[in-house]
């Protein structure tokens, strides 16, 4: 019963250290994820540097995985883009188990207290963050030291030593073992810090010990498949290639198990502690799974294609979010990236929204202003769900500067949606100028056409300095904001004068000014949007 408790225990300390680590690198390399994951490109061999790479920030293949789903389920990754990453990402976890390979029983102690003293006294966020890396580090590492301690009278039990034994005989019982247990943690990091565990104490060889690591590959797939529940065909195609290529390369290695123990054994050295040896077999592992595979992602891509192939209703507009994923909340560089993409997307909604507005009254095209009456409801619908996304955003455990561009994205939410209703409103004045309640003479149409070619630049503008966060776009939206005041101001003052010499009939006068209103608070709206952006790059 005390192994069990000791074990436990251990391993309760080991999750958690692993967790406060994996948030100190986040928080410390938070800032610059959201640009390391947008160097994406096409080319394969990026995806997997950028795949391994964030997994070794965030100690987590589950994670990188999950954010993976996300990505593609929004359509900001494609399948052959997300394959190269889960390669990589199999390559950074293998991290965790090098790390605690090293035998610093005797440092733990220090470690813990300098990481204590650094997280709760660092004068600056950078050395707090530096501080919680540190100490989940030593606490993850006192967690193997326990589980280490409880597992060591096992070696008097002949019964489970036989267990242990039999997995050098049974490879493919010992894959099961690891597998089963991974499904229950769900971090193939516990599970390889159990086996180390237990070899560090003399119960497992590495002959045993490498069928294991094989099922923990397989098993922290089950991540990846669930957070690929509800999501879009193309999400659960990402989730089916992570199963494949963890499933595929273990059965593989497994088949070739004694050629592959020796290369592990010759690559560590003969002389090496089964600690190292399980550390470097999980490297190794999938390093060549990644090499093995990596020159067919291509024929990959198209079997997963054949068995979940496209349909015809994927093609069509999706009228929920696009971008929001409630998956990668826990990371709130990206889960930002992806509303201020969702953001744009509904400003360009609110953009088409204006455009018909406007050329469906002055060219009389019924249709398109039943459009903008269709696209309003959508538009009101995406804010909400984008403003409920920013708020749970602010409830993590965000830096300064990313709780400001928060707060900055809450603001312009509001902006867009305003957009949007202008145009709704210019819409509904069109609605009536087709119905012949009114008539515009050819001089006020020019007028309109005038102020609206301006405003539909300055929405533009604006639309790629929230995209791009572009300083340069800002100060354009603010010059065309100006200019679109003086220009509302001068159309205003001339078309009052027209009613004042009975040049334009009442009727008219009023939906020509309350045109001229609209627009003129299209630009305000953009102008808020600039000003926002240049206040988060000052």
């Amino acid at each position: 019963m005390n192994e069990i408790i000791g074990l436990l225990g251990g391993l309760a300390l080991f999750i958690f250290g692993m967790q406060m680590m994996s948030n100190g690198l986040k928080n410390a390399a938070g800032d610059r994820m959201q640009s390391i994951l947008e160097t994406l490109t096409s080319k394969a061999i990026l995806g997997v540097a950028v795949g391994a790479g964030v997994t070794a920030l965030i100690q987590s293949s589950s994670a990188t995985t999950v954010m993976v789903v996300g990505f593609v389920n929004a359509g900001l990754m494609t399948l052959r883009q997300a394959i190269a990453v889960i390669m990589g990402a199999n390559i950074g976890t293998t991290i965790t188990s090098q790390l605690i390979a090293f035998k610093i029983t005797h440092f733990v102690l220090p470690i813990i207290i300098i990481g204590f003293a650094m997280h709760f006294m660092g004068s600056k966020p950078s050395i707090r963050y530096i501080g919680s890396v540190i100490l989940g580090f030593g606490i993850l590492m006192h967690g193997m030291g326990i589980m280490g301690d409880a597992v060591a009278p096992l070696r008097a039990n002949t019964q489970f030593t036989s267990i242990m034994g039999s997995f050098a005989d049974r490879p493919f019982l010992g894959l099961l073992s690891g597998m089963l247990v991974t499904f229950v943690l769900q971090s193939s990091s516990a599970s390889t810090g159990i086996l180390i565990a237990l070899a560090s104490s003399g119960l497992i060889e590495i002959h045993g010990a490498i069928p294991i690591l094989f099922g923990t590959n397989i098993g922290t797939c089950i991540t990846a498949v669930l957070s690929a529940i509800g999501t879009t065909r193309n999400a659960k195609r990402a989730a089916l290639a992570h199963v494949m290529f963890n499933v595929l390369g273990s059965f593989l290695f497994l088949a070739f198990l004694t050629p592959f123990t020796h290369l592990v054994i010759l690559v560590s050295g003969p002389a090496s502690a089964v600690e190292r040896l399980i550390a470097n077999a999980h490297t190794l592992f999938n390093v060549l799974a990644t090499l093995l595979f990596f020159p067919f992602i291509s024929k990959i891509n198209s079997f997963i294609l054949h068995l979940i192939p496209v349909l015809e209703e994927e093609k069509e507009l999706n009228k929920n979010p696009i971008y929001l994923d409630e998956r990668v909340l826990k990371t709130p560089e990206i889960a930002s990236s992806l509303a201020r993409k969702e953001l744009v997307s509904i400003g360009q909604l609110a953009a088409k929204n204006f455009r018909n507005s406007f050329v469906g009254m002055v060219e009389r095209k019924p249709k398109r202003l039943r459009k903008v009456f269709e696209i309003e409801p959508i538009i009101d619908k995406l804010e909400k769900a984008t403003t409920v996304y920013l708020t749970k955003i602010a409830q993590q455990n965000i830096s300064e500067r990313l709780s400001e561009e928060n707060s900055g994205l809450l603001h312009i939410a509001y902006d867009i949606e305003r957009i949007g209703d202008h145009a709704e409103n210019i819409a509904q004045t069109g609605q009536l100028y087709l119905d012949d309640k009114f008539k515009f003479s050819d001089k006020a149409l020019r007028e309109l056409n005038e102020i609206y070619d301006l405003t539909q630049e300055c929405v533009q503008s604006a639309l790629i300095c929230l995209a791009n966060n572009d300083e340069k776009a800002a100060n354009d939206v603010l010059f065309l904001e100006n200019a679109i005041d003086d220009m509302e101001e001068s159309l205003r003052d001339k078309h009052i004068r027209r009613l004042n010499q009975g040049t334009c009939f009442p009727e008219s006068g009023v939906a020509f000014l309350d045109i001229l209103s609209n627009m003129e608070r299209i630009g305000d709206h953009c102008s808020n949007i600039a000003n926002i952006i240049l206040a988060q790059n000052a």
